[in-house]
């Protein structure tokens, strides 16, 4: 899709969102999660759209797809790349590649329950974006920034996001 073409949506959008900003906050479309062997697991989500991800030989798994980790890693920096082509074209820019490299570090102990003191999660993740490109750095960091504050997975791993767990046993 071409910048313009991506301002004349984006611009859409935000026309009709302000004019209904009750119909800005809506329920995401649900991942089917089911555990096909092992550790592999196919998601499942809208449209036919699926994912299968398994986990490292190193804790039983196959290793045949992503883990859900590196899947979380992959969101975010997709997500990230993915705002900072919608902020440049908002604003009428041309960038040139765009490269945004996510890493974790995280701590085994926390995801074998070895001590529950430590996170199963990520202890920390960090981006680090590169855009190709003669824009000065200023107006490059802007765009940065602004996509960093905006995107919504950055914001779900920045954040403390309330979450829940139903459990139900099946028949």
């Amino acid at each position: 899709m071409s910048n313009t073409k991506i301002r004349d949506a984006l611009a859409q959008a935000t026309a009709y969102i302000t004019a209904h900003p009750g119909e800005a906050r809506y329920t995401d479309s649900p991942a089917t999660a089911v555990l096909e062997s092992g550790l592999a697991v196919m998601v499942q989500g809208p449209g036919g759209m699926s994912v299968r991800t398994d986990m490292p030989k190193s804790v039983g798994g196959g290793d045949a797809s992503p883990s859900p980790g590196w899947l979380l890693r992959a969101a975010q920096a997709s997500c990230l790349a993915t705002l900072i082509a919608m902020r440049a074209a908002q604003q009428g820019t041309e960038l040139g590649r765009i490269e945004v490299v996510v890493d974790s570090e995280s701590d085994d102990r926390g995801i074998l329950g070895l001590d529950d003191s430590v996170p199963a999660g990520p202890l920390s993740s960090r981006a680090r974006v590169r855009i190709e490109g003669n824009l000065p750095a200023e107006q490059l960091v802007s765009i940065i920034r602004w996509a960093e504050l905006h995107c919504p997975v950055q914001d779900a791993v920045s954040r403390a996001v309330p979450s829940t767990v139903e459990a139900a046993a099946a028949g």
